[in-house]
């Protein structure tokens, strides 16, 4: 192996830093979406239950791919549009924003049931207990269920991060550099596949493990006044 990676190390680095970029945005969206979901399809009101129901299926039943591909390429038409309403010459969606976005909804799709998961595993008591102390519905929300339900979801979320960093992969098929689509350009000018692909299954194998790690200190933190309480 050229352990200079025939000049590309630069360009494999890139991608490695748009690839994490990719991941942290679609995680932060995925769950907004997802904690938005929970809550719609744990509520008493039968029109957000089944919106949070059709939210979950439909996005879980098409592969992440084909998200991928018909949010950058479905929009063509509607930005075309825009523009015109605008008065703009061009508007369209970058590679960047479409897989935030495509990835941001898949994460929600699966974090709507680990926050479903968490919401109902909470005793009814600690709800009943707000209110006996005249705490508002929101603050009962903010206060008492969301940090018991974050600590519960904390593992499942942890899991579907690592699923989520590696989906980044496929957001290289609509020309967005990242570490995948920088091995590629590798490998057609080196004609070293093996080299650079190997190269692309170490890096995401340390982002795995630092992602690991970073989980491993929030589940702690998160854990810290309810270990307490069981001692």
């Amino acid at each position: 192996m050229n352990f200079d990676l025939y000049g590309f190390g630069p360009a494999l680095a890139a991608g490695t830093l748009m690839t994490i970029k990719l991941a942290l945005s679609a995680l932060c969206l995925g769950l907004v979406l997802g904690l938005l979901g929970a809550l719609a399809k744990t509520s008493p009101y039968k029109p957000l239950q089944w919106l949070g129901d059709t939210y979950s299926t439909i996005v879980r039943g098409i592969p992440e791919l084909l998200w991928v591909l018909l949010i950058y390429f479905g929009t063509v038409n509607l930005m075309r549009s825009l523009a015109d309403l605008l008065g703009m010459d061009s508007l369209e969606l970058s590679p960047f924003a479409a897989g935030v976005i495509a990835l941001g909804i898949c994460f929600g799709a699966y974090a709507t049931e680990v926050f479903r998961g968490a919401i109902l595993a909470i005793p009814k008591g600690h709800r009943e207990a707000g209110q006996a102390l005249g705490l508002s519905k929101p603050r009962i929300f903010w206060r008492l269920i969301l940090p018991q339900m974050w600590r519960i979801a904390l593992p499942g979320l942890g899991n579907l991060f690592m699923i989520l960093m590696k989906d980044t992969a496929l957001v290289s098929v609509i020309g967005l550099e990242e570490i995948m689509r920088r091995s590629q350009i590798a490998v057609t000018s080196s004609k070293e596949p093996f080299t650079f692909f190997l190269v692309a299954a170490f890096i995401y194998l340390g982002l795995t493990i630092f992602a690991m790690i970073g989980l491993h200190f929030l589940e702690k933190r998160a854990s810290r006044g309810f270990a307490r309480s069981a001692a």
